[in-house]
């Protein structure tokens, strides 16, 4: 039996041109989609940098922790100003008082990180990092630090009929009086409380804190008799200084051009020294572009001729830093003032 080998043929398939049409058809979009992706890759950048050279589009909000009157208020409707001169959009200033500061610092963390929502920061931020053991944020985490605007000191100041006309009179009516001197401040943990607390501290006297919801509500009780001793910032004060309504026994720093009669707390309690700082802030994650060229503004805006007299006048300077200074200045204040508020017990209202 003869066994029969077949050969089959191979057949080889061209491809016809309707198949090359779909292969072609099939290549062209994926060359065409890895061009475009390459291409894409540098657009964030760009738009980044364009979206920072356009900012801002439309109006900013500029939340405050305080009652309008108050220091923080005060420079921060300076500012406001002066930005929306540079920048032609109106910064428009938003009280959101209560919870010493931390009601305000809330609307910010929450809000979308576009340089549209900013925060008027300050001394009392510092201080609730370490006063208040559970917040809803994260102060050091939750809050870019933007510019630093200005600084001043505080004036310890009486009403004209207390008894003490000196600072040194004062701390011997204290010690004779150990708990009777009520002290207003503008709420647990503000400048006012803080300043006055280190004072206490260090010249080894009893004090009695009466906590207002503000500075100005503070300083109508205190121009009326109802309390005896404050601790405001400079730029709410100042005015009643000048005019007699109040008694300036001392300022918390060196002394001041704008009151250079009246002498330093540290002349007197050696070591001694307390400053209110203001400046911006903004939600975490708003984009670099957008901080830096706030940066830049506010820098710039703090050297206004006008600005600088306004700030001469209310006994403030003002305090220029990168946004990287800035924050390392926030750290070292949080630290020092962590301390008051450990060593005094402060607890939040």
């Amino acid at each position: 039996m003869k066994t029969v080998i077949r050969k089959t043929a191979r057949v080889q398939h061209r491809p016809t041109p309707r198949s090359n049409e779909r292969r072609l058809v099939t290549q062209h979009p994926r060359r065409r989609v890895l061009s475009l992706a390459a291409g894409a890759a540098a657009l964030p950048a760009v738009s980044r940098i364009s979206w920072a050279q356009a900012y801002p589009t439309r109006p900013v909000r500029l939340i405050v922790g305080v009652p309008p009157g108050g220091g923080s208020d005060i420079t921060a409707r300076l500012i406001g100003q002066l930005l929306s001169e540079r920048l032609g959009q109106p910064f428009i200033i938003e009280n959101r008082p209560g919870a010493g500061g931390n009601l305000a610092a809330e609307v910010v963390v929450r809000a979308r990180p576009d340089g549209y929502t900013l925060l008027a920061v300050g001394s009392n931020n510092a201080v609730n990092a370490t006063l208040y053991d559970k917040l809803n944020y994260n102060f050091v985490r939750d809050i870019v630090p933007v510019a630093s605007i200005g600084q001043s000191p505080n004036i310890m100041v009486v009403p004209p009929p207390f008894p003490a006309k000196t600072i040194a009179e004062f701390i011997a009516y204290a010690k004779a009086n150990p708990g009777k001197i009520t002290m207003a401040t503008g709420g647990t943990g503000g400048a006012a409380h803080m300043a006055g607390e280190l004072f206490r501290m260090m010249a080894g006297i009893d004090l009695l804190p009466v906590p207002y919801r503000g500075a100005a509500p503070a300083l109508t009780d205190l121009l009326a008799g109802q309390v005896q001793l404050m601790f405001p910032t400079m730029p709410s004060a100042i005015e009643y200084v000048r005019a007699g309504n109040l008694r300036a026994l001392a300022v918390t720093a060196s002394r001041s051009d704008a009151l250079p009669d009246i002498p330093a707390v540290k002349e007197f309690v050696p070591g001694y020294e307390a400053t209110t700082w203001y400046g911006i802030g903004a939600p975490k994650k708003t984009p670099a572009e957008i901080v830096e060229r706030l940066n830049k503004e506010i820098n710039a805006a703090i050297t206004d001729p006008k600005l600088k007299a306004r700030f001469a006048d209310l006994g403030a300077e003002p305090l220029s830093m990168t946004s990287g200074e800035f924050a390392q200045f926030i750290a070292e204040e949080t630290e020092k003032w962590g301390k008051v508020v450990k060593f005094a017990g402060i607890k939040p209202e």
